[in-house]
């Protein structure tokens, strides 16, 4: 079964449809500080490598069975302007149903930030399910939680998935395999032995060649903004929502708990200052689901923290894939 990819960034949803069987001949994305990371990892993927509002539908094939991709959510999210679909960003969906009714795959998938189902944004919403509709497809939107689909991390994300009307196919989202509290992995399970071989980035933040496997963190002060929560998540928590930005990036959990000062007012444990660093580029990559050898390649590491906090987690997007699969197959 063939795809079509589309905002596909460095590749994690991409990543979780291969490992369930599917092909992705053609994929798009317009950043290119991640192209090289992208072609590294898929190379059987053709990386079309332009800004999708200028592509006319021709650049893709017809013969596909799905079209998936998460279109920018900057504008959507609950910590950002919350512009939605008056800003331009927001208005790349467009483009995505513009392909989507020329192609008319079998299916589709979209993700988005959970920000997006905010009460400012239920009339933009209303309607961008009302054109998903308009093409021809039967539609679910379902909000998870990525720590449910074998991620250890704390992420709510929004899925828009169609089938084709005359599949009449009723598609159910899929439970996930670590639902159950028992079963969620942890920081403990996911990072514990990256500790002893993680080093800082090269100065001003560039990528540190010493550094094993992408194993350095992000160097610098902490914002006010910042130090106004806790950063800190321990050993047998999920981690925080994993941000697209070094600078912004939660705390290791060889340290305590940030402490409570005032509202928004959290200081380190006078004495254990030592040990607030923030999590390695390899550290949020195996938060996100990403296998040690996915390839990132960059310069200066926010670039890396950046196309990793971008993505969707692995395992989510393959558990997703699979219960895509069994349905039309």
């Amino acid at each position: 079964m063939k795809l079509i990819s589309l905002f596909s960034g460095c590749g994690g949803l991409d990543l979780g449809f291969e490992r369930a069987g599917f092909e992705i001949p053609v994929a798009n994305e317009f950043d290119r500080s991640i192209w090289q990371t992208f072609k590294e990892n898929h190379p059987k993927s053709e990386l079309v490598i332009a800004d999708i509002r200028e592509l006319s539908v021709d650049f893709f094939p017809n013969d596909v069975d799905g079209i998936i991709g998460g279109p920018p959510c900057q504008s959507w999210s609950e910590a950002g302007a919350q512009r939605g679909i008056q800003d331009s960003r927001g208005k790349l969906f467009f483009d995505y149903i513009r392909i989507l009714r020329a192609k008319q795959p079998k299916f589709f998938l979209a993700e988005n930030v959970s920000g997006m189902l905010s009460d400012r944004h239920s009339e933009a919403v209303h309607f961008i399910t009302e054109l998903f509709k308009r093409c021809g497809y039967n539609l679910t939107m379902t909000l998870v939680n990525a720590k449910n689909y074998g991620v250890a991390q704390e992420r709510k994300r929004v899925f828009y998935i169609g089938f084709r009307q005359d599949l009449n196919m009723s598609f159910k989202f899929p439970k996930g395999s670590t639902e159950v509290d028992s079963k969620k992995l942890t920081l403990r399970d996911t990072i514990w032995d990256l500790q002893f071989s993680a080093i800082p980035s090269a100065t001003g933040n560039f990528h540190n060649v010493q550094a094993e496997n992408n194993n350095e963190f992000f160097t610098g002060k902490f914002s006010s903004i910042f130090m106004s929560r806790n950063r800190v998540k321990s050993w047998d928590e999920q981690a925080f929502t994993v941000q697209a930005s070094g600078r912004h990036c939660q705390l290791h959990p060889q340290a305590p708990k940030m402490v409570f000062f005032g509202q928004n007012d959290r200081r380190f444990v006078k004495g254990k200052e030592h040990l607030y660093r923030r999590l390695t580029v390899r550290e949020i990559a195996r938060v996100q689901g990403f296998p040690d050898d996915f390839k990132f390649v960059y310069n200066k590491i926010d670039a890396a923290y950046k196309m990793i906090g971008n993505a969707v987690p692995v395992p989510l997007a393959y558990e997703i894939a699979v219960a895509i699969r069994n349905q039309i197959s």
